[in-house]
């Protein structure tokens, strides 16, 4: 098991690996100290490719709203850290994307297990 700061290392590693835009690294936790609150390690990356993006929206104009794609990692009060995101089956049947696209959106999910390996 990999620390939240390792997987998203991982995270960004296997996207630069992948020619893949990142877009952000929002660090909640980290906003949250800055408020006086304390919560546990908790980092969303925000990232994508607008040579896929793109198309998948003028498809599916809709989907604009959850693109780029998101992975959120956290602790949870145990100290195990998590992954998730929106699934590809989520996303298409929200948005009623074409099958041809279902894959571009399904990166997501792929990514997340590579990172936490």
């Amino acid at each position: 098991m990999h620390s939240v700061d390792e997987t998203l290392a991982r995270l960004q590693k296997l996207l630069e690996a992948k020619s893949v835009h990142i877009f952000a690294v929002v660090d909640h936790s980290g906003e949250a100290e800055k408020a006086g609150l304390r919560m546990p390690n908790t980092k969303l990356i925000i990232f994508g490719s607008p040579k896929a993006g793109t198309p998948l929206m003028l498809s599916a104009p809709t989907i604009a709203i959850d693109l780029p794609l998101k992975i959120l990692i956290w602790e949870d009060s145990d100290g195990k850290v998590w992954l998730g995101y929106n699934s590809a089956d989520f996303l298409s049947g929200r948005h009623h994307v074409p099958p041809d696209f279902v894959p571009v959106l399904a990166a997501a999910g792929t990514l997340a297990s590579q990172a936490s390996q």
